[in-house]
């Protein structure tokens, strides 16, 4: 009776075991498609993205793959817009639609950092000034706690002298990632910002935040009278957020079709 017990036992570690060790179903494609869309709604009813700007998220079946909609105005993208595209940021779906010309911003990033899962390149307001000029972007507050690891300024006429600004080409792709470095944004003077993350979710609060933040810098800098406290590098390390709240806050605000 003993010995059948501690077999009954033992079978129930095994299958407890077993159950433990599987890891959740990767979402499907049509699942990631779909958040995609509600990423642009999102960004866009937010006022991160206009009718310019774009996010993307890595296909979790094939990591040399990624999403992005077709050119066009973030507000209005459907799932029917979404392209998939390889690192070198050439279609693999829908060939014959129109793809931003800055699409190598996403491409490139992926290429050099295998921990982002998503991308977004925004034209955020607040954070030209910080672009534009030699005053350092720093975390203001805890919402904006990565802006702790730093936030460099792409600066693109080091790559390719005078331009049109725009990402267009790999080469200034790489370039951009390779001044992104490790850190989850990296500022482009005259231009606008590139955020990353390992999430769509996260990467559309960091996205938030990055403006937010920069707004209120330049509150606390036209205040005068003293300087700013910033938060400590160890304080926006402890700080870290997820933004899920944000994300289903900012959902429900969405218009209802």
């Amino acid at each position: 009776m003993k010995l059948r017990l501690l077999a009954v036992v033992a079978v129930l570690l095994a299958v407890a075991a077993s159950l433990s060790s599987q890891t959740p179903a990767a979402p499907s494609r049509q699942a990631v498609i779909d958040e995609l869309v509600v990423a642009n709604r999102i960004l866009a009813n937010e006022g991160v993205l206009d009718g310019y700007g774009h996010v993307s998220v890595r296909s979790p079946a094939n990591r040399n793959r990624y999403f992005l909609a077709r050119a066009g105005a973030p507000a209005l993208v459907t799932a029917a817009d979404v392209v998939e595209y390889d690192l070198d940021s050439n279609a693999v779906t829908s060939t014959s639609a129109m793809g931003y010309q800055e699409r190598f911003i996403h491409g490139e990033i992926y290429r050099a950092r295998p921990d982002v899962m998503a991308a977004i390149h925004c034209h955020c307001l607040e954070v030209i000034p910080f672009a534009d000029t030699s005053v350092p972007l720093r975390p203001m507050y805890h919402m904006g706690y990565f802006i702790g690891e730093g936030v460099p300024v792409f600066e693109i006429r080091k790559i390719a002298g005078m331009t049109d600004m725009l990402i267009s080409t790999p080469q200034l792709g790489r370039a951009l990632a390779q001044t992104l470095g490790n850190r989850s944004a990296a500022l482009m003077r005259g231009h606008g910002a590139a955020v990353v993350a390992e999430s769509l979710h996260l990467v559309v609060g960091k996205a938030y935040y990055l403006n937010t933040n920069a707004r209120l810098q330049w509150q606390a800098m036209q205040l005068g009278g003293g300087n700013v406290t910033y938060l400590d590098p160890e304080e926006a390390k402890k700080a870290a957020q997820t933004y899920e709240r944000s994300w289903d806050a900012w959902k429900s605000r969405l218009p209802k079709n």
